[in-house]
């Protein structure tokens, strides 16, 4: 499975329980740039670039596969340099909750 295929099962796999009073733009760069919008309980997947992400993830797209599906730890992942975040960390570590990755 790609990542831009992946990135694009995020909103049938959002819970929207654990992402409560969330508003955010997640950038994901992999070969093919997405982010995604959590507002008011939703979730939506845009292709490209946003103008205003709250973070930024950078990783290849079989390290992005693995680290959404739960198959590689986030920590181990930025400790070795496969995972870069740019902005706010802190929402970068609770994104994990906010997906089911037995849906993805």
């Amino acid at each position: 499975m790609s990542a831009a295929d992946l990135l694009k099962k995020l909103p049938a796999a959002f819970n929207a329980d654990a992402a409560s009073g969330t508003t955010a733009t997640i950038q994901f760069n992999c070969s093919t740039p997405m982010y995604t919008t959590i507002k008011d309980g939703a979730c939506s997947v845009t292709d490209g670039q946003s103008d205003s992400a709250d973070v930024t993830i950078t990783m290849e797209d079989d390290d992005l596969v693995a680290l959404m599906k739960g198959e590689l730890n986030g920590m181990t992942a930025f400790m070795t340099g496969k995972l870069q975040i740019d902005g706010d960390l802190m929402l970068a570590q609770r994104m994990a909750s906010f997906f089911d990755a037995s849906k993805l």
